[in-house]
């Protein structure tokens, strides 16, 4: 049994393809990849379901929930309430497909590379002050145009050009969603040249700077700030009545 279906990467080739359907007792391969054609073909991109939706889908398979995780891995995005406010405890949304996973190949292509250690994740998320390099937002923090939305760091791999010219894959800090590649609404390019002709001359060289290395910097009133955010209530409270203001 096959079943016609157009994922996010479909679409963005404008090709149609056929996948293997869900629940084939035929379908060779693990929770994780029929969890994957679950949810394309019977939840689809953007929509939520339910705990008990998939316990109902997959009887008797303790682990469902967590082989759907390992999606993650491969670059799919699904999201709990604990990172999108305006779901529910039992629900999750899942905003968008990734490596197709039923396809052998492209699965062996895109296998995670070795998992980065929870040494080396505190190493770089100190090293970036606990902000995403890629829009400046600070762990926990609300989105400006979706405060039900929170921040969620995590350490990745991003291929990076350096001064020379050379491409290396360096750990940097990234939140879910510019790691997964949204980050709300679409810009218009005339929209943005406007708004940077408005910035003064040292914003617009900053601004030149963070475009040419492909990673957003910090100023030094953003690390004190996210320093301030990690301190305990009563540390919060002396550093107030330090400031001399």
């Amino acid at each position: 049994m096959i079943t016609q279906t157009r994922t996010s990467e479909d679409l963005k080739n404008g090709a149609e393809v056929t996948l293997p359907a869900w629940n084939d007792p035929e379908l060779k391969g693990g929770t994780m990849i029929k969890g994957a054609l679950w949810l394309v073909q019977e939840i689809g991109e953007g929509n939520t379901f339910t705990k008990e939706q998939l316990r109902h889908a997959f009887p008797g398979i303790a682990q469902a929930d967590r082989r759907l995780r390992d999606l993650r891995a491969f670059k799919w995005v699904i999201l709990t309430s604990s990172e999108d406010a305006s779901l529910l405890a039992e629900d999750q949304r899942f905003v968008k497909a990734g490596v197709p996973v039923w396809d052998p190949a492209a699965r062996r292509a895109a296998a995670p590379q070795k998992a980065v250690t929870a040494k080396q994740t505190q190493a770089v998320l100190a090293r970036d002050d606990y902000m995403c390099t890629v829009c400046g937002i600070g762990g926990a923090e609300p989105y400006i145009d979706d405060s039900n939305q929170s921040a969620v760091l995590s350490v990745t791999r991003r291929p990076t050009v350096l001064p020379d010219g050379r491409e290396e894959t360096l750990l940097v800090t990234e939140c879910k969603r510019c790691r997964a590649g949204g980050g709300g609404q679409a810009a218009r390019a005339d929209e943005v040249v406007a708004e940077i002709k408005e910035l003064d001359p040292a914003d617009q060289r900053r601004l030149a700077r963070w475009a040419e290395r492909g990673r957003r910097g910090s100023t030094p009133l953003e690390r004190v700030w996210n320093a301030y955010r990690r301190l305990p209530g009563d540390a919060r409270q002396e550093v107030r009545e330090a400031m001399d203001v």
